[in-house]
């Protein structure tokens, strides 16, 4: 199939690729051979011959039916034919009320009309690009609500996060040319290769490093807008620190350490869709937690240890279980802290089961919906862990 109308289908899925659709020039021709196969007059056929190319996962379906609305029906561009034209004017199509967010981020991305190419723009370029004033307003923005374009510099700002990391005294020593402890052994051997003449003195100190961090993070369907984003704060924290460990869960555990060391954030969370296999899935947090505690604890919870919750807490077994699968998973570190994207609204309270069974047994809870919430983490991370019955409740 040629003409217009593979320039359209073309320029189509340059749209879905600008709201976040995965669209790349494999699926237009994918696209425009499946349309080879159907009556195109047939507006139904032709909507969902490509909504069958393109859409992969539930939350894209009306951002697909809002792109296909705006695109197909967009007077100032010439249409495929004729007969597309009398077909566009025939429209059968649902009306789907959509979000805001989605219609900003359509509106936004059909606007665009410059190659795909510049939506990939390094994030230094895209720091460089924004005000001060923007920065801050972009910070504190929920990534709810963030357009196409904010996001992408949301994620251009999460990759340069880099978290005030404290550091934990060890048990052994080093040498050092200052300190306040003599080592008196490397003193008297360094005195009797001077011959006695003098005694040198040597000096040790405690061995210093940052802590092993371990991420657990929540990829269930009520976590679908917020997970993908700190995912990328995840890698982030991978690409910052020595040891980091990430596992996904939804209703089961993955382990996808190794994913995420890939220096391109981009082929990570690519493989990371074909290695999970219950993403946007329903939660079932203790059975999780349980499998990470009995066959993962002990390999990735070093002395020291933190762990990173991230969770709305919201579990689809209410929180039958979780409670001790939470106080087990606290002793074995040394801070537990929890990102609950949930702490964004100011009414919020702990009612479901799930979170008032987890609560108790966590440092602290934080909110995870913003890059100012993210920002904060490090102020958990420097203090001291909290003992008490109840945790810390940051909202921000």
């Amino acid at each position: 199939m040629s003409g217009q109308l593979a320039v359209n289908v073309m320029h189509f899925g340059r749209l879905l690729r600008a709201l976040g659709v995965s669209a790349g020039p494999g699926r237009s021709l994918a696209a425009l051979r499946a349309l080879g196969t159907i009556d195109i007059t047939r507006r139904e056929d032709f909507y969902w011959t490509l909504h069958a190319v393109w859409v992969q996962r539930e939350e894209q379906r009306e951002l697909f039916a809002l792109a296909f609305r705006r695109f197909w029906r967009d007077t100032e561009r010439t249409t495929a034919s004729p007969v597309l034209d009398e077909l566009l004017s025939q429209s059968r199509l649902p009306t789907l009320d959509s979000p805001e967010p989605g219609n900003r981020r359509l509106s936004e991305a059909g606007q665009q009309r410059t190659p795909a190419r510049t939506l990939e723009a390094s994030p230094q370029e895209l720091v460089a690009r924004m005000s001060w004033s923007q920065r801050e307003m972009l910070r504190s923005k929920d990534f709810e609500q963030m357009s196409a374009d904010e996001i992408t510099q949301a994620k251009a700002l999460i990759a340069r996060f880099r978290p005030p990391w404290p550091e934990l005294v060890m048990r052994r020593t080093r040498a050092v040319r200052h300190g306040r402890h003599a080592d008196l052994r490397a003193t008297i051997r360094a005195s009797l290769r001077e011959g006695g003449d003098r005694i040198p003195l040597r000096w040790r100190a405690r061995r210093r490093r940052a802590p092993v961090l371990v991420v657990l993070c929540d990829i269930s369907g009520s976590m679908s807008t917020y997970s993908r984003m700190l995912l990328h704060f995840a890698h982030a924290l991978t690409s910052d620190a020595d040891r980091v460990h990430t596992f996904l869960f939804a209703t089961r555990l993955t382990n996808v350490t190794r994913t995420m060391q890939h220096s391109d954030i981009d082929a990570a969370l690519s493989r990371l869709g074909h290695e999970v296999p219950d993403w946007d899935s329903g939660t079932r947090i203790a059975p999780c937690l349980r499998q990470f505690n009995f066959h993962w604890s002990r390999r990735v919870l070093a002395q020291g240890s933190v762990v990173l919750l991230i969770s709305d807490g919201l579990d689809r077994d209410n929180g039958e279980g979780l409670g001790h699968e939470m106080a087990r998973l606290k002793r074995s570190c040394r801070q537990l802290v929890w990102l609950n994207p949930l702490l964004r609204y100011e009414a919020f309270e702990p009612r479901a089961a799930g979170i008032r069974a987890m609560l108790p047994h966590v440092d602290e809870m934080r909110a995870a919906h913003s890059i100012s919430s993210l920002d904060d983490l490090g102020t958990a991370l420097s203090r001291r862990p909290n003992h008490s019955a109840s945790a810390r409740v940051q909202k921000h």
